[in-house]
């Protein structure tokens, strides 16, 4: 049978665990290495819902994109809800794998993943972060073509396509065709955006000043929200876990949604 150390190596050949950033806290962060998995539940976040998910799916194993721990654990009780969380699952033998801004960074990743939702062609990287070991480089963002359109028709599609529960829009005047897209929390991108020459950004999480600078630049900006710029990447994690394990049972949680709604 499979181990969590074995999926944890899989995982890191597709995104390597060192090219995260240095604010990040992605890898392996529960359980036992060498713990048996025939079932892997997968979810952009690890909460109570997911865990519970995965109790009664049986999973020994989540595989996640934001980490489970951010910070130092000082104590672990069941007194706050992060630490009845882990308690949870340590009590019924479920490991946690998480890649966080290593996956937003390689190939097939998150904002590779997103440029293909949407329909972007001729995709090229937006930023770079580092160099692998063939010399091939990884970066933040990507950056594509779409047929020429209004704001208003592309911001629709973004809705569609991603499920949005709201785009908020800021429409500079220009129409939509060179579009930079960079997955969850990426508004600090702004510069690298406006270099590159694009006129559209779709992203997440945007400041207020953002909205405003973008404005004041000539840029439209397109705030589709965190989780779903994101979730497009658990149905790539799925496709790299069922390649590399084919008698591995993996399945993309069911009950992990948008958190809000708009009104």
């Amino acid at each position: 049978m499979n181990t969590v150390q074995q999926i944890y190596e899989a995982i890191q050949k597709k995104a390597p665990f060192q090219y995260q950033l240095g604010f990040d806290n992605a890898g392996f962060l529960v359980g036992r290495r060498n713990a048996p998995v025939d079932r892997v539940l997968i979810a952009l976040d690890i909460t109570r819902d997911v865990v519970d998910e995965a109790v009664e799916l049986g999973a020994q194993l989540i595989v996640s994109h934001h980490p489970v721990i951010w910070e130092g654990v000082k104590q672990l009780t069941d007194v706050t809800p992060g630490g009845d969380l882990l308690l949870t699952m340590a009590e019924h033998g479920i490991a946690a794998i998480c890649a966080h801004t290593n996956l937003d960074a390689v190939a097939e990743g998150v904002n590779d993943a997103l440029a293909c939702k949407l329909g972007l062609t001729q995709v090229e990287q937006l930023s770079q972060d580092g160099v692998d070991q063939q010399g091939k480089p990884y970066g933040i963002g990507r950056i594509g073509q779409v047929e020429a359109q209004s704001v208003e028709t592309f911001a629709a599609l973004v809705k569609q396509r991603l499920d949005a529960a709201c785009v908020r829009v800021v429409d500079s005047g220009k129409p939509v065709h060179r579009v930079a897209v960079g997955g969850g929390s990426c508004g600090s991108m702004l510069g690298d955006v406006l270099a590159a020459g694009c006129d559209t950004f779709v992203t997440a999480d945007v400041k207020y000043d953002v909205f405003l600078a973008a404005k004041a630049q000539g840029l439209n900006l397109l705030d589709a929200g965190h989780y779903p710029t994101e979730n497009v990447v658990c149905p790539v994690l799925e496709g790299w876990l069922k390649e590399a394990f084919p008698d591995l049972r993996v399945a993309i949680s069911q009950r992990h949604r948008e958190v809000y709604h708009c009104v």
